[in-house]
């Protein structure tokens, strides 16, 4: 299958380009508060990944190959040559085959809340993840990806932000998102990681449940030289839970020599 035509959300300017990759059942907007504190100093590219957002919804399967060469085929339409890398969650997934698939298109390489396998029983909990939305829709699924995304006591404190992020999740095509699930259900980049040579940081939430912090650490033993850091108190989607840590943690990292 050839490359999607995705949608973007592009600040233009100068600057070094920054690739943004969201979790599943996310879009461009989960990036906002990194794109305000990064545009100034870099060209911010917030992609909607195939499926999502403004993006096409092609036939499944979706692959994470495939998304990555989404990617690729969007820098090539910008005419940026190479560019640094920050996803999370699915968008560190795609970064992890964009990283071994297009090596020379890649500067420095963020992975954050995310892994590079879900083990033995990962699968079977996609698969059932994937029959819960063929069966129900996305609405089978919000109350338990909340809970995912958001650590309790942010859940609690901060209802506005978590319903927004809902709301959004809502809008996912349930095809979009399936397709996604169904290139989620064959990671396997454990024994690969080694492969990569970009600069990595990889980032990981104390309280994240869907991508626990042994994940992370596995990822950062595995790409050499890869740095871990731990936002406190932040689950999934820590760079909408802790914007301010997770701004710090990119902003300091791109910036290093």
């Amino acid at each position: 299958m050839s490359a999607v035509e995705i949608a973007c959300r592009d600040s233009g300017g100068n600057g070094p380009a920054v690739l943004l990759a969201h979790a599943i059942g996310c879009d461009h907007r989960m990036w906002e508060d990194l794109v305000t504190r990064l545009s100034p100093r870099y060209r911010v590219i917030a992609i909607d990944a195939r499926g999502h957002g403004q993006s096409p919804v092609p036939p499944r399967p979706y692959t994470l190959g495939m998304l990555a060469d989404d990617a690729r085929a969007l820098l090539d339409r910008l005419g940026i040559a190479k560019a640094h890398w920050v996803g999370l969650s699915m968008g560190g997934m795609v970064g992890q085959a964009f990283a071994l698939e297009h090596p020379d298109r890649l500067g420095k390489l963020v992975i954050a809340n995310s892994t590079s396998s879900y083990g033995a029983e990962g699968r079977g909990a996609w698969s059932s993840r994937i029959k819960l939305v063929e069966d129900g829709g996305l609405a089978a699924i919000r109350d338990m990806v909340a809970q995912r995304y958001f650590s309790e006591a942010f859940r609690r404190d901060h209802a506005e932000v978590v319903t927004t992020v809902m709301d959004r999740f809502m809008e996912t095509p349930a095809q979009g998102y399936l397709g996604c699930c169904d290139a989620i259900r064959e990671l396997d980049y454990s024994r690969q990681l080694s492969e990569i040579r970009a600069p990595t940081l990889v980032i990981a939430g104390r309280e994240d449940a869907s991508t626990p912090m042994a994940m992370s650490e596995a990822i950062a033993k595995g790409i050499p030289d890869a740095k871990l850091e731990v936002i406190e108190g932040a689950a999934h989607l820590s760079a909408v839970e802790k914007p301010r840590e997770f701004g710090d943690l990119v902003a300091d990292f791109l910036a290093a020599r």
